[in-house]
């Protein structure tokens, strides 16, 4: 078996046995396909899956530096991203075409240091959800619709994924959501009532007749709204608002985050209502708040 279809057998089992997101599926298949060609190159034939398990750390070392160092030279965070598919590749290989490489494992990549998250405040959370009904171009159920997926993404702390994969049988909202989130994992969402005031209205001037399994978010011509959408129209918002190019769709998800650790909420209750996988994770919240932390503990603590 060739490498390349080794290959795409592996980007099958991602998909359809771990269920990948598109966008992990593009970015591993892109890493796996630099690397294999970087592979065949180096090595002057066509790689197969035995050649695969006779790959060296310093083959892998020769390969993290050509990304360092070509025409498109990528960041540390990058590279790393691209190891860690490559070793997901690798374990694959191991587990299901018999061919292992504990050589893979030797191989460091460079050191990444999280950022921390760049939430918008409160008070520029509101005016992102409040602009859109400003637009005079925009129909009055487009209004409605971007301010109920902004209400979501703030109100609720979801990924722009997650808002518009709800469903037409997901309105009207009830107390709470079951969102399945990255790696198929379902989590238990609550519903404030100004989230269900706002899809409440998006789906009363709402002009598509929809069946129930239909994605809830629609584009003006009537099909599935695209996060592209979502991503231009806060871009154009925060332009009117003068916020900064930190003030992205993801970023409500982050200040939804940090405005509850905030008011006391704690840490493992954010990790949840997240769907973060490591406590960690959620830490990074604790880098952006420390002050108001260190506000509330003055105030609470008994010999402050």
């Amino acid at each position: 078996m060739t490498a390349q279809e080794a290959r795409a057998l592996w980007l099958q089992h991602l998909a359809q046995e771990r269920r990948a997101s598109p966008r992990t599926l593009e970015a591993y298949g892109f890493a796996a396909t630099r690397y294999v060609a970087f592979l065949e190159q180096h090595q002057g034939e066509r790689l197969t899956v035995n050649g695969l398990a006779g790959v060296t750390p310093a083959e892998v070392r020769a390969w993290l530096a050509h990304l360092r160092s070509g025409e498109r030279p990528l960041s540390p965070r990058s590279l790393s991203q691209a190891l860690s598919a490559i070793r997901t590749f690798h374990r694959f290989l191991d587990r299901r075409l018999d061919a292992p490489n504990a050589a893979i494992a030797l191989v460091r990549g460079p050191r990444v240091r999280p950022g921390a998250p760049r939430p918008v405040s409160e008070d520029q959370a509101r005016g992102l959800i409040a602009e859109p009904a400003l637009d005079p171009d925009r129909q009055g159920w487009e209004v409605a619709r971007d301010q109920a997926v902004l209400t979501l993404l703030y109100g609720c702390g979801l990924r722009i994924s997650e808002a518009l994969s709800l469903k037409r049988r997901d309105a009207p909202m009830g107390p709470e959501l079951r969102i399945t989130g990255k790696g198929s994992k379902m989590r238990i969402v609550p519903v404030l009532p100004a989230v269900r005031e706002a899809a409440d209205a998006y789906v009363g001037e709402m002009p598509f007749a929809l069946g129930p399994d239909e994605p809830l978010f629609r584009a003006k011509r009537g099909g599935p709204l695209s996060p592209r959408h979502v991503q231009a129209t806060v871009q154009l918002l925060r332009g009117r608002l003068g916020l900064p190019a930190s003030a992205t769709p993801h970023a409500l998800r982050h200040s939804f985050a940090t405005h509850l650790l905030g008011a006391g909420a704690d840490l493992r209750s954010i990790q949840e209502l997240l769907g973060h996988a490591s406590l960690s994770t959620t830490q990074r919240y604790t880098e952006v708040d420390a002050a108001a932390l260190l506000s509330a503990y003055a105030k609470a603590h008994p010999h402050a």
